[in-house]
């Protein structure tokens, strides 16, 4: 299995880690960090010198009850800093559900559109369809604004797999190819802990042939949930979870904390290639 992100061809000896770049006022755990183009810059350069395999670019916090950010706004934040760190040697992810920002974000160098309405915008297919890039589609239970107020599922790990699987279909049948998606169901988006936790724990059924699955789950609330401790307070539970995503199939990780993740991957490699016959 490879999985095509633009200029680049990624293969899954180990799992990868995808570095967050924020570059929003307002995220959960990281917000107004990063917000000018030097700091943005320089934690991009941070994140690769500790491993990260590929960098995800936001530009709209998707937290819960979160305000919408303008087309124009997220361009502003977003698009000089794929310029800038076009040539950082890493694949550049940029976590968008706009087809405008999508378009632009294409053209000024990014390899992958990572989508957490699942490419159903008007225009998305589109922006995508013709260009090389990597696609990740993520499920997610109504918007960011209303996605918590009263999550229900009869079965959520089957609802989330047909979701991710029709999607994949979708995409598909518009003309892109399998080796340029990646799927996420989307830890805490509209998702009760309980839900999170069941997620996790049968990742693996939602694992799709020649499909890397990514998992979503550095500082979240599901975390707070089972620690009672504040967002700056989860890195264990960061790197226990990204572990245990890492045992049920998921090949991408996606973290705040690089390098502590990718140690904690390292060191969970090579238990795996020893328990290899």
């Amino acid at each position: 299995m490879y999985f095509q992100c633009g200029r680049f061809r990624l293969s899954f000896t180990r799992p990868l880690v995808m570095g967050i770049l924020n570059l929003t006022p307002d995220s959960f755990f990281d917000g107004a960090r990063y917000t000018t183009l030097d700091a943005a810059r320089a934690r991009a350069q941070q994140m690769v010198e500790e491993g990260a395999d590929l960098i995800d670019i936001g530009g709209e916090s998707t937290r819960p009850g979160t305000t919408p950010v303008s087309a124009a706004e997220e361009l502003k934040r977003v698009i000089p800093v794929v310029h800038a760190l076009r040539q950082i040697g890493i694949p550049l992810s940029v976590d968008t559900y706009k087809p405008q920002v999508m378009r632009a974000a294409l053209d000024a160098g990014a390899d992958l559109i990572n989508d957490v309405r699942g490419f159903r915008q008007p225009g998305a297919l589109d922006a995508v369809r013709v260009s090389n890039c990597g696609v990740c589609v993520m499920h997610m239970l109504d918007t960011p604004q209303t996605m918590q107020r009263a999550p229900s599922y009869q079965d959520v790990v089957a609802e989330v797999a047909g979701f991710l699987r029709e999607r994949v279909e979708t995409l598909e049948a518009s003309g892109i190819a399998r080796a340029r998606i990646a799927i996420d169901p989307g830890f805490g988006f509209g998702k009760t802990v309980a839900h999170n936790f069941q997620l996790l724990a049968q990742l693996s059924n939602l694992a799709l042939p020649r499909i890397p699955l990514l998992a979503g789950l550095s500082r979240k609330s599901m975390l707070g949930a089972v620690t009672s401790r504040a967002p700056d307070e989860r890195l264990a539970a960061s790197i226990a979870a990204a572990v245990c995503a890492a045992q049920r199939g998921a090949r991408i990780i996606r973290a705040h904390d690089v390098g502590s993740t990718v140690d904690a991957l390292k060191v969970w490699d090579e238990v795996q290639k020893e328990e290899r016959p």
